[in-house]
């Protein structure tokens, strides 16, 4: 693997300091660089299981909390409660606002405009005759004053005065401005050559012999310095995998093998032989007296059932034909009360010592 990036543009011939300072900076930059990037992939894989072990989790039951504790309920309380009275508070605006506001402009409003405007149309009817009888008349008579008695007189003045004694000044202010102009240029040109002899030529002598050798050569060590932190960057990086490799390889067979195989050849047998020997037979006994338990209350309702059907035939006779009992009896019997007794005979007496006797 190359480990030293090539430069993307056409190479650069390189001067016997560029040689002398790489070694000695890609070896510090090295030793230097090497624990941060260890540090920083240790560092990125507990980020990493973090996030997958604990953040993440968190974060959706955070969510499901959130979705339950906030926008169930909004959402509901939008369905259920805003929708609804939005929608009755729509109908109330209507039939309070819109309804009576659409009866006064029909009825009220729109009666009164035409009015205002059958108005309007006579005043103005009556402005429009003014202006074309009176106004008009009266316009051009101010107007034929005006020329005459303003208008004539100061073009005459404008003409003969004011445009000699103003094209007068405004030569004397051409002069005086070309004579500023004259003083400023020279008084221009001395600073200029004052400012080029006493700061720019030595700045720009400063410039080309101290800080621009000055500024290359920190420039050199900049991008040395930055390519060296880039080729220490990426050998920590394959430093730092290798050394995760060996601890994880070194993990496994210290850890994660023995515990392999201490199930795979103890714990598995000893499980299948706990389950052949211990839980299989309890399980088979377990469902045995389940099945004897079932069986003894099933026959221990029967029993109760046949004797709780004895003593009712005992106390109260045998069952009578549906057939032969009237409605209201029907009823009774269905509703599971007794029936009503007949004329008590020795023959047809319901008494338990007379119906044992008579068997």
């Amino acid at each position: 693997m190359d480990l030293q990036k090539s430069p993307a543009g056409p190479p650069q011939p390189e001067g016997c300091l560029v040689v002398a300072i790489r070694l000695p900076v890609r070896i510090v930059v090295l030793v230097v660089v090497v624990p941060v990037r260890m540090v920083w992939d240790a560092l990125v894989v507990a980020g990493r299981f973090l996030t997958d072990t604990l953040l993440r989790p968190v974060g959706r039951a955070v969510l499901w909390l959130g979705r339950v504790v906030f926008v169930l309920p909004l959402v509901g309380l939008w369905r259920y409660v805003l929708v609804p009275a939005g929608g009755a508070l729509v109908w109330l605006g209507r039939v309070l606002l819109v309804v009576p506001a659409v009866f006064l402009h029909r009825h009220v409003l729109t009666p009164v405009g035409h009015a205002v405007l059958w108005l309007a149309r006579g005043a103005g009817a009556g402005l429009a005759w003014l202006y074309a009888r009176v106004l008009t008349p009266a316009g051009h008579a101010v107007l034929w004053l005006v020329r005459y008695l303003a208008v004539v007189p100061a073009r005459w003045v404008y003409a003969w005065i004011l445009a000699p004694v103003g094209r007068a000044f405004a030569w004397g202010v051409r002069g005086v401005l070309r004579l500023l102009g004259w003083l400023v240029t020279g008084l221009g040109v001395a600073v200029y050559w004052t400012v080029r002899v006493l700061l720019v030529l030595p700045a720009l002598a400063l410039w080309r012999w101290v800080l621009a050798p000055v500024g290359r050569f920190l420039g050199v060590l900049a991008r040395e310095v930055g390519d060296a932190l880039g080729h220490a960057w990426r050998i920590a990086g394959h430093l730092s995998l290798a050394v995760g490799r060996f601890l994880a390889a070194l993990f496994r067979w210290v850890f994660v093998e023995p515990v392999r195989w201490v199930y795979r050849t103890v714990l598995t047998p000893v499980g299948h032989v706990v389950r052949e020997v211990v839980l299989r037979p309890a399980a088979e006994a377990a469902r045995a007296v389940g099945r004897a338990t079932r069986q003894a209350l099933a026959s221990a309702r029967e029993t109760v059932r046949q004797t709780r059907a004895d003593v009712r035939r005992m106390l109260f006779g045998e069952p009578r034909d549906p057939a032969r009992v009237g409605p209201r009896e029907r009823e009774a019997v269905l509703r599971g009360e007794p029936g009503p007794l007949g004329t008590r005979t020795l023959d047809s007496s319901t008494t338990p010592v007379t119906r044992l006797t008579k068997d």
